[in-house]
């Protein structure tokens, strides 16, 4: 579509949605596919991509690997502050977007964002879940991966204290891993890149902050732990190995 150009048979908020997602946000540039020669792929457009090591996830009104079954007032908590209650928080390029830019905005632009959002066709994204996994089991003995592995020895000593054995934080709910599409992604992608590099958001109770692991932890150890998190958070367990780790770091450092 051209951005510059209003649809006369749309309303005055959608025209100012589209040209602040696609003209000014460039949301596309990261959330939709891109073909054999590198273009966009308007065909799954916001059908979610990888970019720059990070997976930017579908954002189509798809009610299952989408954002369609979203509230609108969840998008706009998302956009305008980086989390929405159920949903997670965002982290890597999507978090600086919030931080540099969607925060920034007018409550009304926030708004006339997501009233654009939901007139974009859904286009499902065939290797996520279309549901969620629930809360895991409050003790570590019982659910998946309730045997000892190293990924659960990991979690046990950097994690369980704030993200806690079933998912749901008993701290902060910016740290429930339950709902969050990263945890349920089957790549592990976003969940072993948040370990890497830790993340920062503001919340009406101050800042809420996850450190980074990438120091800390050998690329095995931290491809166990992001291992271990999907299969007993999430609906589909992640396969990492420490080379796909060092690549994730590689591709972070660019």
């Amino acid at each position: 579509m051209n951005a510059s150009k209003p649809d006369t048979e749309k309303s005055a908020e959608w025209n100012r949605g589209a040209y602040v997602a696609e003209a000014l946000a460039h949301c596309g540039e990261c959330h939709t596919p891109r073909n054999l020669a590198f273009a966009l792929n308007n065909r799954k457009k916001f059908g979610g991509a990888l970019t720059a090591g990070w997976r930017a996830y579908n954002i189509s009104s798809d009610k299952g690997s989408g954002v369609g079954a979203w509230h609108d007032e969840e998008l706009i908590a998302y956009l305008a502050g980086g989390h929405a209650a159920g949903h997670g928080s965002a982290a890597g390029p999507m978090g600086e977007a919030v931080d540099e830019s969607f925060s920034q905005l007018a409550p009304e632009d926030v708004r006339a964002i997501v009233a654009y959002l939901r007139s974009v066709p859904g286009s499902k994204s065939s290797d996520l879940p279309a549901t969620l996994a629930p809360a895991a089991p409050d003790s570590h003995k019982d659910g998946l991966a309730a045997a000892e592995s190293r990924g659960k020895q990991v979690y046990e000593g950097a994690c369980v204290s704030c993200h806690g054995w079933s998912g749901v934080s008993e701290i902060s709910e910016y740290a429930t891993l339950t709902g969050a599409r990263a945890i349920n992604d089957p790549h592990g992608t976003n969940v072993a890149q948040i370990v890497l590099a830790g993340m920062k958001r503001s919340s009406p109770a101050g800042v809420t902050e996850m450190p980074s692991f990438g120091a800390a932890y050998s690329d095995s150890d931290i491809a166990a732990v992001a291992n271990y998190v999907t299969t007993r958070f999430g609906s589909s367990a992640s396969n990492l190995s420490a080379a796909d780790i060092a690549k994730m770091r590689r591709e972070t450092a660019q």
